[in-house]
């Protein structure tokens, strides 16, 4: 299990990232428009040995998620994408269930934190946290555990 680097705690409950890698473990799906935080998810991404795949419809976040990534990222504020049902319908997804799901959100929007933890995401972290913690946090998801 993986913890966010840097004491970081990404939820009340406690979940953890998995650090076993799944069957197409070299992907990182991230669900986004950000360009910014696209191009720190490809340079970091890339670094961690993980091909990154940007997606922006809950439908092609769904469908990648049956691909098994390391890891998905998905911005609570991008509401195209229909975060908090996207976090729902993976989770109770029995094929998408154990896929890694990290979100992200201003950290000041703190219900929305607590509506993504309640939805079932394994981490939420500030947008800042992630920023900064973002290489760490790849490099993790492809380390096998012992």
């Amino acid at each position: 299990m993986i913890r966010p680097p840097g004491g970081v705690d990404g939820n009340a409950a406690g979940r953890e990232l998995k650090a076993e890698r799944m069957d197409n473990g070299n992907k990182v799906v991230a669900v986004l428009r950000d360009l910014m935080f696209q191009v720190k998810i490809q340079a970091a991404a890339k670094q961690a040995g993980l091909e990154p795949v940007f997606v922006e419809s809950q439908e092609d976040a769904l469908a990648r998620a049956k691909e098994k990534p390391a890891l998905i990222i998905l911005d609570l504020n991008h509401s195209a994408a229909e975060p908090l049902e996207t976090i729902a319908k993976l989770k109770n997804d029995q094929e998408t269930r154990a896929v890694n799901l990290l979100c992200y959100v201003s950290h000041v929007q703190s219900d929305l934190k607590r509506a993504a933890q309640q939805s079932g995401c394994d981490v939420v972290l500030a947008r800042s946290a992630l920023s900064q913690n973002l290489p760490a946090i790849l490099a993790r998801c492809v380390q096998k555990s012992p």
